[in-house]
């Protein structure tokens, strides 16, 4: 049985979810409350040192980091693949990977976190905040939780943040033209290791991050669309979730508007 360990609202662990469903695998999921930092526990630790999800655990041997759990399973169950099929396509699509978890996965994470996980954290002592904060393993996470902690969608790291999705968006449109998928004409691991961070942009209202890119629009309704996508990420936005997080960001999307009003005048 394959078990992994998750959270509905991780991009990381949509795309391994994705990655399941595509290849149509019998799995348990294991909810891990990361607003209560249940991956920080020194259970869970252990299994993942470094206290994120998700971390997938087949024949008793734990896989972590989410893009090598997605090669992992492509690798293991090789029926349906998912890797690109020429050495340069399987080259971009390691490419655009890589690009995803050094670049967007944080820049995800400063627009997200504010709005998801912070709140949960205000509400207990600045002692007891310190106290978790201290506890994740790495050090550059640790230090833009502390500063999103402390100034929320103020922190620099959005500005950062929102420079790195308008220079991939503006990339992919570029890509997208080209074919039909991210580098080919087949849905690859790109595809899938991109698109749970368009559904950030979906879920909190802020599709003006590309309204001028038809290329990456298309490109995202036909990953919704895809059986896999509403299985393994729609299904967890009901209409009161998803009325409820549009709420939420639109208080965001007012300070996204303006660094992104500043970015095109520059």
């Amino acid at each position: 049985m394959i078990e992994l360990y998750t959270h509905p609202m991780s991009p990381c662990a949509q795309k391994v979810r994705i990655v399941l469903s595509e290849k149509q695998l019998d799995w348990s999921a294991i909810y891990v409350d990361l607003a209560k930092k249940e991956n920080l526990t020194a259970q869970y630790l252990q299994l993942n040192p470094l206290g994120v999800v998700p971390t997938l655990v087949y024949n008793d041997k734990p896989i972590i980091e989410s893009s090598i759990i997605c090669e992992y399973l492509d690798d293991a169950f090789p029926e349906k693949p998912l890797t690109a099929t020429t050495p340069y396509e399987r080259a971009q699509m390691r490419f655009w990977m890589k690009h995803v978890d050094t670049k967007l996965h944080p820049s995800c994470g400063a627009l997200q976190w504010p709005i998801i996980m912070r709140p949960e954290l205000m509400k207990k002592s600045e002692e007891e905040r310190n106290q978790l904060l201290e506890k994740i393993p790495e050090k550059p996470r640790r230090e833009r939780q502390k500063r999103l902690v402390k100034m929320g969608l103020e922190a620099p790291d959005v500005i950062d943040s929102i420079k790195t999705y308008r220079s991939t968006i503006l990339k992919m449109e570029q890509a997208l033209s080209q074919q039909e998928w991210i580098v080919s004409n087949d849905f690859t691991l790109a595809d899938i290791c991109l698109a749970p961070y368009f559904q950030t942009i979906y879920q909190f209202g802020w599709q003006e991050l590309f309204f001028d890119c038809p290329n990456v629009a298309r490109w995202f309704n036909k990953c919704m669309e895809r059986p896999s996508y509403q299985e393994a990420v729609l299904c967890d936005f009901d209409g009161d979730v998803l009325k409820n997080l549009r709420e939420k960001g639109l208080p965001a999307w007012q300070i996204i508007k303006q660094h992104l009003a500043d970015l095109r005048n520059k």
